[in-house]
């Protein structure tokens, strides 16, 4: 018996269907909003510092139970393959390291030249040097490859090897591009202490990436069948999403309890915007070329192992990894480097990490979804490129096998 069609259904069931399969295809956007109008209307609470101590629930907690998912989700081999890669590393760390610092000190130059009544405020542009030079970010690559289908192990591996690059490459990095000018004198001569910093920073990552990875995967070598089979039924990875929505929530908190981003001109806050957007297309476009350049870069015997085209589950992890910047290192880390600078100041300098960050995690909500389509794609070629050789070869077998029996025949008849 067939069941009904769809549109037998009364209008309101209609509607109230596709507006119910909206928001489950967009409970991540909904969500961004939903925690941004909290953070707007509460900031106390998620603040650093405040009610709910972000700074160690959400900043330690909420990345542990992202990195012990990942832990239990990926095998140990291919965590050890991808550590061996060298061609991952070099382009995830040059565009995040080099390439992204070029581009940003730019536009920075063009804008000061642009700009002589500083309508753009300087301590943006100063931010935006500073973000440039962070490492790539701890959670959300590893959760959005995973959830377009990528190489999750090899995202993991690019974010442990960037953030613990990151506090050696930043300060010193951020410092030497500064442009010198006497308006950026607070941020080139107002450094501060870094020791307690470097204490801080390593330490979360220990407690928050190291440990929980180490756990889970000690659990999977262990258990695998088991853990295989509680992973699938629970949807655990599933809730990684989630916790990217906390991880929102503490972000905004801190900049809407600064009072920095209300103060910030409305030219400013534009061009942060629509600059933010503009950058993490145009990085994650670079990307998926650097990833799979055309094939007549590979053309030359000398240039195959260079421009060798990655698999595209290894290019959905550095187009998320190689764009992303890390609010979690870039907060600590700025607030440490400045510490002697006036707090407000600092504020307004860290909105244009806060902003990309959290602007970052938009985008790749909708690249989630195109990068899933294109791997489908990909993946069904390659299933119809194989089916069809497979038919070739069973139609060559077939002419031998017929060949051979004429000969056979044309023998025997002799």
């Amino acid at each position: 018996m067939k069941a009904a069609p769809d549109t037998a259904r009364p209008r309101w069931q209609r509607v109230l269907k596709r507006t119910a399969s909206l928001i489950l295809h967009q409970w991540l956007l909904i969500g961004m909003g939903i925690v941004c109008a909290l953070a707007y209307c509460f900031p106390n609470v998620a603040k650093n510092g405040g009610i709910i101590r972000s700074e160690y629930s959400i900043m330690y907690g909420v990345i542990a139970i992202i990195f012990l998912i990942s832990g239990l989700s990926i095998p140990r081999q291919k965590l050890i393959s991808h550590a061996l890669n060298w061609r991952l590393h070099l382009i995830v760390q040059v565009i995040s390291f080099l390439f992204i610092p070029a581009v940003v000190l730019a536009i920075v130059h063009i804008i000061l030249a642009a700009d002589p009544g500083e309508k753009i405020d300087r301590a943006v542009l100063a931010g935006y040097i500073f973000t440039a030079c962070i490492p790539t970010t701890i959670a959300s690559n590893v959760v959005m490859t995973r959830s377009a289908g990528g190489d999750d192990a090899a995202a993991l591996v690019e974010v442990l090897l960037a953030n613990i690059l990151g506090p050696f490459v930043t300060a010193a990095w951020t410092i030497s591009l500064i442009p010198k000018m006497a308006v950026f004198d607070p941020w080139r001569f107002g450094g501060g202490s870094l020791g307690s910093m470097y204490k801080e920073v390593f330490q979360q990552l220990g407690l928050s990436v190291l440990l929980p990875l180490f756990i889970g995967q000690l659990v999977r070598w262990s258990w695998p069948d088991r853990t295989a089979l509680v992973l699938q039924k629970t949807k655990l990875p599933k809730l990684a999403t989630f916790c990217l929505l906390l991880l929102i929530w503490a972000t905004f908190s801190s900049c809407f309890a600064t009072g920095a981003l209300q103060t910030l001109s409305a030219q400013s806050i534009v061009f942060v915007i629509l600059f933010n957007i503009i950058l993490y297309i145009t990085l994650t476009a670079v990307c998926f070329f650097c990833s799979r350049p055309p094939r007549i870069f590979s053309s030359r015997r000398w240039s195959k192992p260079i421009f060798k085209r990655m698999s595209p589950e290894e290019t959905i992890a550095v187009c998320f990894c190689g764009p992303a910047k890390s609010t979690a290192l870039g907060i600590p880390l700025l607030y440490a480097m400045w510490q002697p600078v006036d707090l407000f100041l600092k504020a307004k300098t860290s909105v244009p990490v806060l902003l990309y960050t959290t602007e970052q995690i938009c985008v790749a909500h909708f690249f989630v979804q195109l990068f899933r389509w294109w791997h489908a794609r990909i993946v069904e070629k390659e299933d119809l490129d194989d089916s069809t050789r497979e038919d070739v070869e069973i139609a060559m077998a077939e002419d031998t096998r017929g060949d051979h029996a004429g000969r056979v025949h044309e023998h025997t008849t002799v």
